[in-house]
């Protein structure tokens, strides 16, 4: 009943077009307002990147910038998290996440605030640092979000819980978050909402996916044993890089044979590594696999196939129990993300409403990983979705319309949103978004 109410009172906003045009053209130019100073700390943030589970100034400034604005701010919520509490009377409560981590990127640009920072690495190697992947633009629309709602608490009655969360790049963000007590010291959502900037869309464009919109993603070592030996002697070994040659080819049977053509999966092997010497026969071999599916079913057929398969083929060359491949699952899994489908659906009706329907489309799910998904995992209850802000800049996007150029990906040490574009659209959605759900 509670999500039928929902819904019904979205549509019946959506759909009252003389107070709601007022109230999008209010959202408009509140925004407006706020964007030069958002600019401002946008090209501060993107000058000034920190990587997974380091992001201990972005946080202290950020925090900072909450408690000036009323919230009631925690620190060091999971490593370096940030959670700031709003409470504004009765009504629902609405969680909004945006991710602090940059990537080991050496920045290729050109922008005149392009960022020049250096770090060592958890692994001790040395390495440039750039917001490759645009969270800049998160927290940015993050902060102006907080500033919007907080200034206009007449309009919405309830409670905003604004995180900002580390290491999503690493896949353990959320995880730690949520296991530093995130659903028990501060109040749990009854919304979860955030959004990640688009390398495929045109700036200002939103994309919007119901339903499963980010996959599983685990990583998959198989250790593959053999008997080494001289290269000109081959049958006196057991050579395991003919093993993990048998083991590659037969992976791909599990998406191809195994599970229905329509349940999308992926099974990559991404390194291959052995042996020393052009005459030398290894006695070693590591696969390196990443694995990606959607649905929990899916995703236990895949783990299971492969023990299944990198087992039998070392049996099929004869090698005794102790010399058989080892399957290790590593521990940095991120869920597949579930955008839970009436409240898309009513979120997208809302968007189309407030910036237009050429500026609002429904996009496929993607094989991309995205912690946000543990949100709503650890308690399905919980109404959550994430969107796509489209950064492509527009000269950009009509040439590759007019020539097939291909656009910088995400993680591109050239990727450049039209940052602009991007943090008005999201704030603007956003701040839409909180004020519809908590609306008095």
């Amino acid at each position: 009943m509670k999500s039928i109410a929902f819904t019904t009172a979205v549509l019946c906003l959506v759909y009252s077009s003389l107070s709601y045009a007022a109230t999008t053209n209010t959202n408009a130019k509140l925004v407006k307002a706020v964007m030069p100073e958002l600019m401002m700390l946008y090209k501060d943030l993107h000058q000034s990147p920190e990587l997974s589970s380091v992001e201990f100034n972005t946080a202290k400034i950020l925090a900072k910038k909450a408690r000036a604005l009323g919230f009631e701010v925690t620190e060091k919520v999971g490593g370096t998290g940030v959670v700031a509490v709003l409470k504004n009377g009765k009504g629902p409560t609405v969680l909004i996440r945006a991710d602090m981590d940059a990537l080991p990127v050496k920045e290729q640009t050109g922008l005149a605030f392009a960022s020049k920072v250096t770090t060592t690495t958890e692994e001790g190697q040395q390495v440039y640092v750039m917001h490759a992947c645009a969270h800049d633009t998160h927290m940015t629309s993050w902060l102006g979000t907080a500033k919007l709602l907080s200034e206009n608490k007449k309009n919405w009655s309830g409670t905003l819980v604004m995180i900002l969360q580390p290491a999503e790049e690493r896949g353990r963000g959320a995880k730690d978050m949520l296991a530093d007590g995130l659903y028990k010291r501060f109040p749990k959502p009854d919304y979860a909402l955030a959004f990640h900037n688009s390398a495929s869309l045109k700036a200002g464009v939103i994309g919007y996916t119901p339903g499963y919109t980010f996959a599983n993603v685990d990583s998959v070592n198989i250790d593959v044993k053999g008997v080494g030996g001289h290269g000109a002697y081959p049958h006196t070994t057991k050579d395991p890089i003919v093993l993990g040659a048998r083991i590659v080819g037969a992976l791909q049977t599990l998406v191809s044979r195994e599970l229905n053509p329509q349940d999308p999966a992926v099974v990559t092997v991404g390194s291959f590594q052995s042996g020393t010497k052009h005459n030398i026969i290894s006695d070693q071999a590591l696969l390196l696999l990443t694995v990606r599916s959607y649905s929990d079913e899916t995703r236990k057929k895949l783990l299971d196939g492969i023990a299944r398969i990198a087992k039998g083929e070392g049996i099929a060359m004869g090698l005794p129990e102790n010399l058989l491949p080892v399957v290790t699952v590593k521990d940095e899994f991120t869920p597949a993300t579930y955008n839970e489908p009436e409240f898309t659906k009513s979120m997208a009706e809302l968007f189309t409403a407030e910036l237009g329907k050429d500026r609002v489309i429904e996009v496929p799910a993607v094989m991309a990983g995205e912690d946000f998904g543990r949100y709503y995992k650890a308690d399905k209850s919980i109404k959550s979705m994430i969107f796509w802000v489209g950064g492509v800049p527009d000269d950009k996007w009509q040439a590759a319309q007019a020539t097939g150029a291909v656009l910088p990906s995400l993680h591109s040490p050239f990727w450049a949103p039209d940052a602009e574009k991007v943090i008005s659209t999201a704030t603007q959605a956003m701040n839409s978004a909180v004020l519809t759900i908590l609306a008095k």
